[in-house]
């Protein structure tokens, strides 16, 4: 849960592709230890927020701080940005010529120069954390999409982040696979981690957030707690919303039959 020391602050961000505008006006603070759940219908520009903080959109308008310091469309500065703001992505990333223990050790030793034998004893903790510790020396090709995705989890965390970013991580996977994946951040969450979500996954959304940011339409329509979001949104957008996650279920008695 969160506390009240600002880490991220996002302020009137704009964001657009040549006139299409994306977001519009976009205010954000995320607090140390504070999870963020963002929402909203596909192309609302929940995953271009995203990419926004870490630096991999530039804006238009408006400035995105880390602990005070601006970082949006520094590009000089984005390498070590993005040691600091950890990025997991529906398409795990991995290269698929290095073990897995490789592939995690890429950023501490190259990017934080790390010393080999340490970075290797926190990557196996944190692989026996997930349950993938006799996976340390298999290959990506080996592996399901969701031990993939929580390796990519792993790596994230080996660069000692002070904010994770999730975007849609659980979208390319088997509804067996989801369940694992989740879990590894729910643990994060009760761990203080800080985090911002974007998911389609609305009881987990429900389940992990200490906030819901609803966006449509390039803006932030809804902000509230989860339990207001989910039992008594505010807006008519959010109803429409959530109604279509709502299934009536209809069982046919054998008489009908």
């Amino acid at each position: 849960m969160k506390n009240d020391e600002k880490i991220l602050e996002i302020k009137h961000l704009k964001k657009k592709y040549d006139d299409t505008v994306i977001l519009n006006d976009i205010n954000i603070n995320i607090y140390k230890g504070e999870v963020v759940v963002v929402l909203g219908p596909s192309g609302c520009g929940k995953s271009t927020l995203l990419r926004c903080i870490n630096g991999l959109e530039t804006i238009q308008e408006g400035g995105i701080y880390l602990n005070g310091e601006k970082i949006s469309n520094q590009d000089k500065k984005m390498h070590f940005v993005r040691q600091k703001i950890g990025m997991v992505f529906q398409s795990y990333d991995l290269f698929p010529h290095l073990t897995i223990v490789e592939n995690i050790l890429l950023g501490p030793i190259k990017a934080q120069g790390r010393d080999k034998k340490d970075a290797t004893q926190e990557a196996e903790k944190l692989l026996e954390r997930v349950g993938l510790l006799d996976k340390r020396n298999s290959y990506p090709r080996q592996l399901s999409g969701g031990q993939k995705q929580r390796v990519a989890i792993v790596r994230a965390l080996c660069m000692h982040p002070q904010v994770m970013l999730f975007d849609e991580i659980t979208a390319a996977l088997d509804p067996e696979m989801v369940r694992e994946v989740l879990d590894v951040m729910l643990e994060l969450a009760k761990e203080g981690g800080t985090m911002v979500i974007v998911t389609h996954e609305m009881q987990f959304a429900r389940a992990i957030a200490d906030r819901i940011i609803f966006l449509d339409q390039s803006r932030i329509i809804e902000e509230s707690t989860p339990q207001e979001f989910f039992e008594n949104p505010k807006t008519s957008r959010a109803k429409q919303f959530l109604n279509v996650f709502d299934f009536e279920v209809v069982k046919h008695s054998d008489s009908n039959k």
